[in-house]
């Protein structure tokens, strides 16, 4: 499909762009980093998708979607914002769907292949590739090494300058920082939560608020964790949110 991005954050649109490289179905033709030129560059390059920003200067991302809807083939939209409070509005005017930044590769591509399966495109089967995520850690305990399996690993707790892996009833200390664990875990089944805490997605339950803006992951008999701020826009992407 191919694909406009618009956001008045280069960063933003740096993050999309490579996204986007990972997805055979998407061919990005141009950004555009206000509503205007976002108007002038759809009229220009006729692009079948849309990732558009809503908070930007002048012409934002409502104006821009309600403004391409009256043409007579008007390009999917998919919203990308670090705001929740436009997702009636947005679907007013048919968004295909909303996702809030930061953005979960795994959650754009959910949104981009909705967009695929309207416009009837197939994407082409390809070989497995072989996965650079770690399947497996050897952990010291006692006077053993112990091979524990990554899917077996229900939460990741920081403890100074080790993790905490969590497996069953059993936990066990790894000499390693949170930063660095996280970039061998497979995003597809773990996420971060918390700046000391990771979490096997499939463990959560419910997602939950107090009532004064803290949000909860609900892990069974792993109990409650508080997610932190940075990271509530990923967890609620898991729900569709």
């Amino acid at each position: 499909m191919r694909t406009l991005i618009v956001d008045d954050e280069p960063l933003a649109i740096e993050r999309l762009q490579l996204i986007c490289a990972r997805e055979p179905v998407i061919e990005v033709i141009g950004t555009a980093s206000d509503g205007a030129a976002a108007l002038r560059l759809a009229e220009a390059l006729k692009p079948d998708l849309l990732l558009l920003d809503i908070a930007m200067p002048e012409l934002d991302g409502i104006g821009v979607a309600r403004a391409l809807a009256r043409q007579s083939q008007a390009p999917a939209i998919i919203f990308v914002t670090a705001f929740d409070s436009f997702a009636v509005e947005a679907f007013d005017i048919e968004a295909v769907d909303y996702v809030l930044k930061p953005v979960a590769p795994d959650r754009l591509v959910r949104a981009v292949k909705r967009v695929a399966e309207r416009r009837g495109i197939v994407r082409e089967a390809e070989p497995a590739a072989e996965s650079h995520f770690a399947t497996e850690f050897w952990v010291p305990h006692r006077a053993e090494l112990v091979r524990i399996a990554a899917d077996d690993i229900d939460r990741i707790d920081a403890e100074r300058d080790y993790m905490r892996l969590h497996v069953g009833g059993r936990s066990f200390l790894l000499h390693q920082t949170i930063a660095s664990l996280e970039a061998r875990l497979d995003p597809d089944r773990f996420i971060r939560l918390h700046r000391s805490t990771i979490v096997r997605r499939d463990r959560i339950l419910r997602l939950r608020h107090d009532g004064c803006g803290v949000w909860f992951a609900d892990m069974g008999d792993e109990g409650e964790v508080r997610i932190g701020r940075t990271y509530l826009a990923a967890a609620k992407a898991i729900a569709g949110r």
